[in-house]
């Protein structure tokens, strides 16, 4: 590695480091002064039917996200059975989640996928397709909801109301620019530096599309009902996006602090801050924490398959 290379890398991992301590030291400030007890009693009031509609709106979510990788078998074309694929996608979504993409969202899925025989030229282009998919029905709907509906900053936050509502038409904007190239380029290819990536057709857009907003869509509505409906549904999906955002800029895995700081930041004024931490607390177990022990489950029940199968002696001719 150049010089000035090896300099750059140690700047970037001492920002890292400094950014995390940072983020570590105000958050250790921040809970000093949260009543505790009271946002565990918030959270023991939670009905249970709440909880109940929560897991099933997490479930569905799930399943929503899991389906992203059967677009990617309509794009490339694979063998693979629908109920593998969504394993697959549901183990590497749920280890995303909590451990960060370079885990769940592509080593895990170039292993799982590549022990089922695939090349890894498949993998990726499903990986690729997978992330655009999610995202490009984030800009769709982030952008829609921060145009019509932008939540309303407290004061002296980075992102005033006004930077909100044109970001939302820039987001609307990209989108638009996607599915336009998705529909009328030709050649459907894209050249991005020394990689070629193939347009989807009209059809794989309408399923992108379709799949991910009902995914953040759904994503919205568990916390809307861990709120119980304090705050309209339309406000919360969009706090939950401009998080989302947030979470992506400062690569915090799990979102940790980050999902927190902002729903805290634009709804306290709405909902007493024990009541909101509990409803948080509750979409991470939920969401987060119970999908991942079921992930992990059937990522330790395929290894211990995989392990057997080749443990096996050879058939004799």
């Amino acid at each position: 590695m150049r010089p000035r290379h090896r300099s750059r890398a140690w700047l970037l991992r001492a920002l890292a480091v400094a950014f995390f301590a940072a983020l570590a030291y105000f958050g250790w400030r921040y809970a000093r002064h949260v009543a505790w007890y009271e946002v565990w009693r918030a959270l023991a009031a939670t009905p249970t039917s709440t909880l109940l509609a929560a897991a099933a709106l997490s479930a569905a979510s799930h399943a929503m996200y899991s389906s992203f990788d059967l677009l990617g078998r309509a794009y490339t074309g694979h063998h693979l059975g629908t109920g593998a694929v969504m394993r697959i996608t549901f183990i590497s979504y749920a280890f995303n989640l909590n451990l960060g993409s370079l885990v769940g969202g592509v080593a895990l899925r170039l292993r799982l996928y590549a022990r089922q025989g695939l090349s890894y030229l498949t993998i990726t282009r499903i990986l690729t397709l997978s992330i655009v998919t999610n995202w490009v029905g984030y800009l769709a709907l982030a952008g829609l909801v921060l145009t019509l509906a932008p939540p309303e900053p407290p004061p002296g936050w980075a992102l005033s109301g006004a930077s909100l509502h044109l970001l939302g038409p820039l987001m609307l904007a990209t989108a638009f620019a996607y599915g336009a190239a998705c529909v009328s380029a030709r050649p459907r290819r894209v050249r991005i530096r020394r990689h070629v990536f193939r347009l989807p057709s009209p059809a794989l857009l309408r399923g992108q599309l379709a799949l991910s907003c009902a995914n953040w869509a759904l994503m919205g509505a568990l916390l809307y009902v861990l709120l119980q409906g304090q705050v309209p549904y339309v406000t919360v999906l969009a706090v939950l996006l401009v998080a989302s955002i947030a979470g992506v800029i400062t690569h915090v895995p799990a979102n940790l602090g980050v999902l927190e700081a902002v729903f805290v930041a634009l709804l306290s004024q709405r909902v007493p801050e024990p009541q909101l931490l509990a409803a948080l607390l509750a979409f991470r177990a939920i969401y987060y924490l119970v999908p991942l022990g079921v992930a992990t489950l059937l990522y330790l029940a395929q290894e211990t398959r995989a392990a057997t199968s080749a443990s096996r002696p050879a058939p004799t001719s």
